[in-house]
């Protein structure tokens, strides 16, 4: 194949000229990114070798090797990992492989990307990073196994194209060569080289090397220094990491800043953890692990393209950075390192997710985490509560999933109430600690907003009450009431589904012969709403909720509620086909107004009309579409006429 020279895809190229004009002070990460590129290379071909030892082709020294060449103004990254074929360089550098890329450009815009510098990371283009300081880059590579005129020469200046051939190269892996820009020179020099990998790449489990010159005074035979025999120069092939796995030593021994850089290289998170968890098991079964709770949200925390980000590792040999085996879907917003003893070194990821170590393992993780989270809640709540901002939607999917754990999950929960300021939340502990006495049930409605959910009218009896009630804003909150159904033996009760039944006996018995008083009083008039209504609701009953609102639409206790068709319709699920109940306020003004109308003309079409508006007015305040919004506006001009003439 000849040079072809080919032109980026849209978001990458909008990508590099982010990369290249815009960016953070930060530049040094570029030389962290392509070693990681570069170990990640090499974890990809020794997993491979268990099942196919001729991709090694005799070669198994790791190394990654720096070349800096002053003269030449460039520094190559090279390594002896996997290699890639030409079809995987174009697709993982001259295309959209993913929608990562997409997500990443359509995140970062109108944002000062110097304050979200672990973007780069989080979405895998750390490849790109290396146009910060070059103005050329060069990449040659050959996949291991395939022969020696299979291999790539990529290169591009970052204008919009790049050119791509097959090439010559004798050995496996890939070599990325920086020309780098005539500020970038200090980026040559040996001290800054050391500094930078010692500070972002030390744990990094494969040998970083560099040729070293250094010059010193001649020597005889015997070893000792000539007079005058002036200084040679010798160069020597130094190490620049310590490989020392971080996770198999004594907790006594790691400082917090290098807890801090260990997991800034893992995760490619430029901010500190906000909590660390470092610990051995021994037994049945045997691990390591240091795990990391992030101190904010990746932004594709919700999406399909979200990674893993806990690394398993056995024996100190890498198997995946993507093991979903190890701990449930409601943890995935965890970092860190899983080594284990037990497991085969050939262990595939098909049979990790069956493997019985790794359900032990996973069982160990899970309650080490959330007994961390419940000792954060207890001694540290300003943590706690920076935590659950962040990560407390997707930590409350286990109320409904993880049914072992539900009891420490359900002490792990927070909401926002109607007797908390906005942005305060309580536990179910404290709500029950503070529940006032006659209240028999833990009382919550669901919904979009604090604003929307605060001023509806369901919650009116219960603020007459005094009665606190949880605000569930989160979407995954109406999965969470279907797990989470009771605390400290109050059952959890919707305050938009059912019939409340509030107060005492002698109470309720109040309130049912007030009720039944009034049905006899407005029986006719029900009927009459029920039937003109009848294609849309369920059932038009009088209320025991409502103290200052003519209606509401409630629905049946396990029926689906407003808030709920809402995300389902978001999410482009079906929604099955319901009616709510229609409630009106025996005691409101509109219901005398209605029973002396249906007394003077039964077949009044205002009557239909006023039913009609009844249900628009309902269906508004739980924040659903009207059906026809122009009659609706018509009937209430009328209306506002009509009260004006007197």
């Amino acid at each position: 194949m000849s040079k072809a020279t080919k032109k980026f895809e849209t978001e990458v190229q909008q990508l590099l000229d982010l990369v290249i004009h815009s960016l953070y002070s930060n530049k040094d990460i570029f030389l962290r990114e392509l070693i990681s590129n570069a170990s990640d290379a090499i974890d990809k071909v020794r997993f491979e070798s268990y099942s196919s030892e001729a991709i090694l082709e005799g070669n198994a020294e790791w190394r990654i090797k720096l070349v800096p060449d002053k003269a030449a103004g460039t520094i190559t990254i090279r390594d002896n990992g996997i290699g890639m074929t030409m079809e995987e360089v174009e697709e993982n550098i001259g295309t959209i492989a993913r929608s990562g890329t997409r997500a990443f450009m359509e995140n970062i815009r109108g944002k000062d990307l110097k304050e979200h510098p672990e973007l780069i990371g989080q979405f895998g283009v750390g490849f790109y990073s290396s146009f910060m300081v070059a103005d050329r880059v060069t990449m040659v590579t050959r996949k291991g196994g395939h022969d020696t005129g299979s291999g790539c020469r990529w290169e591009s200046t970052g204008d919009g194209s790049y050119t791509i051939e097959e090439c010559d190269k004798e050995s496996r892996g890939t070599d990325v060569v920086l020309h780098l820009k005539e500020e970038m020179r200090e980026y040559l020099e040996e001290w800054r080289i050391r500094s930078i990998v010692k500070k972002y790449s030390d744990y990094v489990q494969y040998p970083i090397v560099m040729d070293i010159t250094r010059s010193e005074p001649a020597k005889g035979a015997d070893g000792k220094v000539i007079e005058g025999g002036g200084e040679i120069e010798k160069t020597v092939e130094e190490t620049l990491n310590s490989m020392k796995a971080i996770w198999t030593r004594p907790k006594s021994e790691i400082s917090e800043e290098e807890y801090e850089e260990f997991y800034k290289h893992i995760s490619h998170d430029f901010e500190k953890p906000l909590k660390t968890i470092h610990y051995a098991v021994e037994g049945v079964s045997e691990f390591k692990a240091i795990l990391y709770i992030p101190s904010h949200r990746p932004i594709d925390l919700f999406t399909r393209e979200h990674k893993r980000g806990v690394h398993l590792y056995v024996k100190r040999v890498f198997i995946t950075d993507n093991c979903e085996a190890l701990l449930p879907d409601y943890l995935r917003f965890m970092k860190g390192v899983v080594d284990s003893s037990d497991l085969p070194l050939n262990v595939s990821r098909e049979i990790l997710q069956e493997d019985v170590q790794i359900k032990r393992i996973e069982k160990n993780l899970v309650t080490k985490v959330l007994a961390t989270l419940a000792e954060m809640k207890e001694k540290t709540p300003e943590d706690y509560l920076k935590f659950y901002k962040e990560f407390g939607p997707v930590l409350k999917e286990g109320v409904h999933f993880d049914f072992a754990n539900r009891e420490k999950l359900q002490e792990l929960v927070l909401f926002e109430s109607s007797k908390s300021e906005p942005g305060v939340f309580v536990s179910l502990k404290e709500y029950v600690e503070r529940m006032p006495e006659g209240q028999q049930e833990i009382y919550f409605i669901t919904g979009t907003s604090r604003e929307a959910v605060e001023n509806s009218p369901h919650l009116e009896i219960l603020r007459k009450k005094d009665y606190e009630v949880l605000f569930m804003l989160d979407p995954v909150d109406e999965w969470v009431t279907q797990g989470l159904t009771e605390y400290g033996g109050k059952k959890l009760k919707a305050a938009d589904r059912g019939d409340l039944e509030l107060g005492t006996e002698e109470e309720k018995k109040a309130e049912e012969a007030k009720r039944e008083e009034s049905a006899k009083q407005y029986k006719e008039l029900l009927e009459f709403i029920g039937e003109t209504l009848k294609d849309r609701v369920k059932e038009v009953r009088l209320s025991g909720r409502l103290t200052d609102s003519a209606c509401c639409l409630v629905a049946d206790q396990y029926g689906l509620n407003a808030n709920m068709e809402r995300i389902l319709k978001a999410m482009n699920q079906e929604v099955p086909e319901s009616k709510r109940i229609l409630e009106l306020n025996p005691d409101h003004p509109i219901m005398q107004v209605l029973a002396k109308l249906y007394g003077e003309d039964k077949e009044s079409a205002r009557l239909g009309d006023y039913s009609e508006l009844l249900y628009d007015q309902a269906l508004l305040t739980e924040g659903s579409p009207i059906k026809d919004p122009l009659r609706f506006t018509r009937l209430v001009s009328e209306l506002m006429v009509k009260a004006a003439k007197g």
